[in-house]
Order: structure tokens, then C-alpha cells, then sequence
């Protein structure tokens, strides 16, 4: 049996806010997203990897110039859809493209505001956390186990009516909203109401 790789909280948490810091002072749009998202929703997650940001690709080039300025090491230059980078030995990862959508205007714009330890950030909505996690499951990748407690504390703020909508046909995630429906997360019968379990 593999060992889980050591509770990394603390020093990413530190890292999500200097990079959050930066993020702000530079005004382009953003959002916090993957496992630190669901921390700051208040999910009792052990973050092991990296801290994630959804930046618009058209602002690539200023956000990799603003962290370079305040010490943050680009590890990989643009690509089509992330940039990596490193900074106090935790990862992070400034993506473009959630579940192979481009990260819109509005996606941010549907951020909530939310304070991580102590400064406040875009955090990528319930929905659309949900949506993005669930299309990014493939036959290689599909942890079920990390994201049960995730929808399970995010539920009631979830609009499931429309993650149903936006990840209908994709078998991973149909399998994982059956499952739900199996631990009565979710009601059996048709789809549930917006803002209800």
C-alpha cells in the first residue's frame, strides 16, 4: 500500500496567499479552484500537492511577469492550458482551462469572495467547483474517495440541476452523481432543486 504523501496545509496555505496577494495587486481576474477551493468552503480537506488558480489565458503574460517581480519561480512558461510554478518548495499551478473549458470572464465573475487563513480571494463557486472536478475524471483519473466529502459538505450549495446539465454524457461523472444518489446525498428521483441536497 502507497503512503499518502505528508499534510502539506499549512505551507500551501501560506503559498495560496502570496500568490493571492499578487493576484490582487495585479487586478486581472482569478479564482482559487481544486482541493484549496474546497478548504476555503469550509471542507475539512488534507492538502497534499499544490495550490491551483484559474486565470484567463489573455492575462497569461502579466500574471507570470507580477510573480517573477514578487519571487515566485516559473518552473514552465505558458502552455496552452497552465503555468506552473513554485515558491517556498510548494507547487502551484495557474490553469487556463478547467476540464478542457477555457477559464471565461464569467466563470470568474461567479467567484465568491472568501477568506483563506487570513486574505480574502476568489474562490471558484460550488457549481462550478463541482463541474470542473467532475469533468476532469477519466478512465486514468477518478478518485472518487477525494471528492465524496466535498459534495457531500458543499451540497446544499450546489445547484445540482445544473451540474447534471453540464456533465450529462460524461460516464465518470453520471457514475459519481448515481453514487451520490445511492448515499442519499442526492434525492433518487429526478433532478434536485437548485440550492437544495
Amino acid at each position: 500500500m502507497t503512503a499518502l504523501p505528508p499534510d502539506h496545509t499549512q505551507a500551501i496555505l501560506e503559498t495560496t496567499k502570496q500568490v493571492g496577494a499578487v493576484l490582487k495587486a495585479l487586478g486581472c481576474p482569478f479564482a482559487l479552484v481544486g482541493g484549496v477551493a474546497a478548504y476555503a468552503h469550509g471542507i475539512p480537506v488534507r492538502l497534499q500537492h499544490d495550490t491551483d488558480f484559474a486565470v484567463r489565458r489573455e492575462d497569461a503574460d502579466a500574471v507570470t511577469h507580477a510573480l517573477r517581480e514578487n519571487g515566485i519561480r516559473i518552473v514552465e512558461p505558458p502552455e496552452d492550458w497552465l503555468v506552473k510554478a513554485r515558491s517556498g518548495g510548494e507547487e502551484i499551478d495557474l490553469i487556463f482551462s478547467l476540464a478542457g473549458k477555457p477559464v471565461t470572464t464569467e466563470l470568474l465573475e461567479r467567484a465568491q469572495t472568501l477568506p483563506v487563513d487570513s486574505v480574502h480571494m476568489p474562490v471558484l463557486a460550488p457549481t462550478d467547483l463541482l463541474v470542473s472536478r467532475l469533468m476532469a475524471f477519466s478512465e486514468h483519473h477518478c478518485d472518487f474517495g477525494t471528492l465524496l466529502p466535498v459534495a457531500r459538505g458543499l451540497r446544499e450549495r450546489v445547484d445540482w440541476a445544473r451540474v447534471r446539465q453540464e456533465t450529462e454524457g460524461a460516464p465518470m461523472a453520471e457514475a459519481f452523481l448515481y453514487l451520490l444518489e445511492l448515499l442519499h446525498v442526492l434525492p433518487t428521483h429526478g433532478p434536485a432543486e437548485p440550492g437544495h441536497p
